[in-house]
């Protein structure tokens, strides 16, 4: 069955996409086998991280990138972080619904997913799913995060360009999100530039950006602030273009493999820790850890010394 779908990827086929993105988010060993079998397709998409917190109108600011990047002939794929419905496990309140314009439109593919429990902002299998879409043909890659708070930064290690997305009007507004996502953000949004107080929160974004000049410098991007509101296409086509500046600089740097090499590192790291607990796992469930346990319990052995035990068992060295 893999085998087909994989096929029917080949040639453009959305069912088999679907299909396929449901297989890697339902079922990890069938998501092992297409993962082995589409990573040569994979290296081709542009990956475009959608952050900030609740409220701030990314699904609608992404629906209008979408229409900037399909004007230039690109192929485009979503995956819209939801929350988890608590019912049935899926996603809740899908993004799609503010994107059904392109519904219709045979070079988007917009796909919800559930967190499930995962935090930082991102569903478990979001990986995987980027790369079925990849090896689909897409060119560019958005990823919307669910609304995120200061430390759920997961994106920075999945996008090559994040945007950070805040609005007026929440409270201390660079307190709000300075710690965490303010330190990952390639691209600023200040979206509903319309509302009262947009003045003292471009100020306040500005001043931090400053207090931090000398890092800017040496990284080479200082990340730009774009005002838009995205109910009327206000500073889209601006922010379009800062996404493809921020892109063009890192390729000319180099930053754009050095990000890559880091994000394949993080994967392999992700995988191996998942493998190891999951023996782990098994290994108390038969009752195989039960002496060392006991032996924590009592305090003849702490626990750092048993983890290590446990490690030198898996691994077997």
């Amino acid at each position: 069955m893999i085998d087909e779908l994989i096929e029917r990827l080949k040639i453009g086929d959305r069912k088999a996409v679907a299909r396929l993105i449901t297989l890697v988010e339902n079922d990890e060993e069938k998501a092992r086998e297409i993962v082995k079998k589409i990573y040569p397709l994979t290296g081709n998409a542009y990956i475009v991280g959608i952050t900030g917190p609740p409220g701030a109108g990314k699904s609608s600011l992404l629906d209008k990138l979408i229409k900037e990047a399909r004007k230039e002939g690109l192929v485009v794929g979503v995956i819209a972080i939801d929350p988890t419905s608590p019912f049935t496990g899926g996603a809740l309140l899908g993004d799609r619904i503010r994107m059904q314009r392109h519904a219709t439109d045979p070079g988007v593919f917009i796909r919800s997913m559930a967190t499930r429990g995962s935090l930082g902002g991102l569903a478990k299998a979001t990986n995987d799913a980027i790369k079925v879409l990849d090896a689909y043909g897409c060119d560019v890659i958005f990823v919307e995060t669910v609304g995120v708070g200061q430390v759920e930064v997961d994106i920075v290690k999945t996008a090559d360009t994040v945007v950070l997305v805040t609005v007026p009007g929440l409270g201390d507004d660079v307190q709000a999100i300075k710690a965490g996502l303010m330190e990952i953000a390639d691209i600023f949004v200040l979206n509903k530039a319309d509302k009262e107080g947009a003045d003292a929160t471009y100020f306040e974004l500005t001043l931090t950006l400053d207090l931090e000049r000398d890092k800017w410098e040496k990284l080479g991007w200082r990340p730009p602030i774009v005002e838009t509101v995205a109910t009327t296409g206000k500073g889209i086509k601006e922010l379009w273009n800062e996404i493809k500046r921020h892109k063009e600089f890192l390729e000319r740097s180099g930053r754009l493999e050095e990000k890559r090499r880091k994000r394949v590192e993080e994967e392999i790291k992700t995988i191996v820790s998942g493998l190891i607990a999951r023996k782990v796992e098994m290994q108390i469930e038969k009752g195989e850890l039960n002496d060392l346990i006991r032996e924590v319990l009592s305090k003849k052995v702490d626990p750092y010394t048993a983890a290590d035990l446990v490690m030198k068992n898996v691994l077997g060295t």
